[in-house]
């Protein structure tokens, strides 16, 4: 492209992207090349032959996580920089986007000046985050990857009976409706509730409903 960067934005709401790209393409180096309001408009992208150099992605996508996007096009295109540009500030989502090859974190309220100087120092073949970033970004993975292997450790000691238990108390049931539901004593029930405390490793039935929502072991009606 006769040493101009063709950058791709990935950015799900209109009204930003449409006038970042605008803002872009007034730089004399800068293209946009294409741009996608979905994960899998973008994945379709990588499909063609556009020659992508940088690409600005948002990690919330309505049909995935932008970590998806920016592993597919480190496979598909080794030599593009990834950039990170998203409202998103909860840190272990930034982290998962640096350990899928993420060279740059940026937040939306981002002058753009900054962002196209950031846009080509990532094209110069730099690296916007410093060697410790990157370091806590890893750590921080392989702790979320330890905590959910031990969470489906758990999961597996759970029995059907301490299933439904669990889904009765989702549903705000007493404990002595808990034991008209599945036809035991309510000791039978304080007993199932001490057994679910004791194997997902919590203190409290609020702590056991916020682990099997999160991991989704109940339904919330």
């Amino acid at each position: 492209m006769n040493g101009e960067i063709g950058v791709m934005i990935v950015d799900d709401h209109t009204t930003f992207r449409e006038p970042l790209a605008f803002m872009l393409q007034r730089e004399p180096d800068l293209v946009v090349v294409a741009q996608a309001g979905t994960l899998s408009e973008a994945r379709s992208i990588l499909e063609d032959k556009v020659v992508v150099d940088v690409a600005i992605v948002d990690l919330d996508l309505p049909d995935g996580p932008g970590t998806d996007f920016i592993r597919l096009l480190h496979d598909r295109r080794p030599r593009a920089a990834a950039l990170v540009l998203s409202a998103v500030s909860e840190q272990k989502l930034i982290a998962r986007a640096i350990e899928a090859g993420a060279t740059g974190v940026m937040h939306k309220s981002t002058r753009t000046e900054e962002l196209v100087r950031a846009v080509r120092r990532l094209h110069a073949g730099e690296v916007l985050l410093s060697q410790q970033e990157i370091i806590e970004a890893l750590r921080l993975v392989v702790r979320e990857r330890e905590r959910d292997h031990e969470a489906r450790l758990a999961i597996q000691q759970l029995t059907p009976r301490e299933l439904e238990v669990l889904q009765a108390l989702a549903e705000g049931l007493s404990d002595r409706e808990i034991s008209q539901r599945l036809h035991v004593g309510t000791g039978t029930v304080h007993s199932h509730v001490t057994n679910i405390l004791a194997k997902l490793g919590v203190a409290s039935r609020l702590q056991a409903l916020i682990f099997a929502v999160r991991h989704d072991l109940v339904k919330i009606t």
